[in-house]
């Protein structure tokens, strides 16, 4: 047998002890707001994570951690990502490439990191914005949340779609031409975003004769939820809103 070169020999506990293991980045929904509405896997993630991340209005709380308050655990490590609301996008990209860093730096120490989603992580989730610059280096799991669709929609006892139906969503910033234009040629349609939009919502609406056929849902599976007919919504409308329309047939017959 060959005598092994001593200079190529390396001892195996050696190697092991180099060695780091990259973590895994988490995208975990959490619900609308109700945090009974958290998956048992979204909680089992979070409340076994040693680093969690999560979006928060500069200057503000983070809705995404209310939710979850109760579940993350004491001496969590928490990155937290100032997220400015402006018109403008590269204030919000510039957070998003900060958060990014403190993350990747997490994972490469071999700390697997959760971020916490208001919602569904994929369905207008700021999440979408850090797995454009982590999922390309890092292993990224998404863990699918309840919808504020669906949850509007059972709170407000509307079914949404039957059969072929089909189900247009919109949202309230659009420009109030294509609005309606997007309304006429809808079966069912649901309007996210309304907050300072909703007298235009309305408008639209109500000019196309559907007012009579359209829910307004705020703040859906918290304590200070509101559901009302359109008709009867009040003139101020916060950001977590929506407005349901169906014009299809009755789902029953």
């Amino acid at each position: 047998m060959a005598a092994t070169n001593a200079s190529d020999a390396v001892e195996p506990d050696q190697t092991m002890s180099e060695t780091v293991m990259v973590g895994k980045f988490y995208g975990v929904g959490l619900g609308p707001g109700d945090p009974e509405l958290m998956t048992l896997r979204a909680h089992r993630l979070i409340s076994n994570a040693a680093v969690v991340a999560y979006p928060a209005l500069a200057g503000a709380e983070s809705f995404a951690r209310a939710i979850a308050a109760d579940v993350i655990t004491q001496g969590a490590r928490e990155i937290v990502m100032d997220v400015p609301m402006t018109v403008e996008r590269a204030p919000a990209q510039a957070a998003y490439d900060k958060g990014a860093e403190e993350i990747a730096s997490a994972l490469e120490a071999g700390q697997d990191v959760i971020c916490l989603c208001e919602g569904d992580p994929f369905f207008y989730g700021s999440f979408m914005y850090l797995f454009m610059r982590l999922s390309d280096r890092y292993e990224v799991e998404v863990v699918p949340g309840v919808t504020s669709i669906t949850t509007c929609a059972a709170r407000a006892g509307m079914p949404l779609v039957a059969r072929n139906e089909r189900l247009t969503v919109l949202p309230g910033p659009l420009p109030e031409d294509e609005l309606r234009t997007r309304i006429e040629g809808a079966e069912s349609v649901a309007i996210m975003k309304v907050g300072r939009h909703l007298a235009k919502i309305r408008s639209v609406i109500d000019k196309l004769g559907f007012a009579d056929k359209a829910m307004y849902v705020e703040r859906a599976s918290l304590p200070d939820e509101v559901v009302l007919p359109l008709r009867e919504a009040p003139e101020k409308a916060p950001y977590f809103s929506m407005i349901l329309l169906t014009k299809g047939a009755d789902p029953w017959l």
